[in-house]
């Protein structure tokens, strides 16, 4: 089966047409995943056009390498998006980028392949690394890290209501057995929450907060966020597009705090008699944010949760 056979892409019209892709335009689709968006973008460019495909996920890389190694318009990259300002000075395209894609969370590849070890679901390592040719494991993380920063990670990247109760047996459980799987770790969990009354609606499984928090703190995905977006703003040409899709509140809280702030520029007394082109505006957000469709989450239930944030740069 081709590696990129298996991946449903989110918002896949709705992200590319928000892009407003010019034929001869130069792009980053900065998550490359299994290449839905990038290949969608490819088909709007002309043969002057470039697109930069960017993942620190191996497989990723090499599912794009298998589909796209032979388009003379593409340039593939495997890496952080934390990258994208220096990989773009180095080649002296600063200022030059008509679109930024972000489309973070993880693939549906990656939560599938058991041994990749991000599903409850199913048994494999507990591993949970998008990038597997470096960093620790979840395992080993979970191995040393203090009770009370496990309690306050879940609570803060997981929003786990039960954080503190999970964080120790956590810490109690590996005084005796180290937690090796992903089984393992779910089933810990599962059973420290009440099982539901049979009148209660059905809930998400008690391990998905748990599961979140860490893959979060392994991959370093709120921290590399900010910087990303950040660079964002001296890679954009004039005119470029930001396009952002977040998967839970806390990736979203941070792109719209981003996109505000720089849309809103420097933050001056009120009573201050301050130009409008003396305010140092960075951004024009193009309006709401936009949800899956009805249609699109039916099909793909993994899209329910998305939500997609657009800016222009301005200066």
């Amino acid at each position: 089966m081709p590696l990129f056979a298996e991946h449903r892409t989110v918002l896949l019209e709705p992200a590319v047409e928000q892009l407003a892709i010019c034929e001869d335009g130069l792009y980053i689709d900065a998550t490359f995943g299994r290449g839905g968006h990038s290949a969608a973008i490819l088909a709007k460019l002309g043969e002057k056009g470039r697109l930069i495909m960017i993942d620190k996920d191996p497989t990723a890389i090499a599912a794009a390498e298998q589909r796209f190694a032979n388009d003379q318009r593409v340039q593939i990259v495997q890496g952080s998006f934390t990258l994208i300002e220096s990989f773009i000075n180095a080649q002296q395209l600063t200022g030059q980028v008509n679109g930024i894609l972000l489309d973070l969370g993880i693939s549906s590849p990656q939560v599938d392949e058991a041994s990749r070890g991000f599903s409850f679901m199913q048994d494999g390592p507990l591993d949970m690394r998008m990038d597997t040719t470096q960093g620790i494991t979840a395992a080993e993380w979970l191995a040393s890290v203090d009770e009370q920063v496990l309690a306050n990670a879940l609570f803060t990247y997981g929003e786990e209501r039960l954080s503190r109760r999970i964080a120790r047996t956590i810490c109690e459980q590996r005084q005796t057995q180290p937690l090796t799987t992903t089984l393992q770790l779910a089933e810990l969990v599962k059973k420290i929450y009440p099982r539901p009354k049979p009148t209660q609606r059905k809930r998400i499984h008690p391990a998905t907060r748990t599961f979140q928090a860490i893959r979060i703190i392994i991959n370093r995905e709120l921290e590399d966020l900010a910087i990303a977006l950040k660079q964002s703003l001296s890679v954009l040409a004039t005119g470029g597009r930001l396009v952002v899709i977040s998967f839970h509140s806390l990736e979203d809280r941070i792109v719209k705090r981003f996109m505000r702030d720089k849309a809103r520029g420097k933050d001056y007394p009120m009573h201050l008699p301050i130009l409008e082109q003396d305010l140092g505006k960075q951004l024009k957000i193009v309006g709401g944010f936009i949800k899956p469709s009805d249609g699109e989450v039916q099909y793909n239930p993994r899209a329910r949760s998305a939500v997609m944030r657009v800016a222009e740069k301005i200066a």
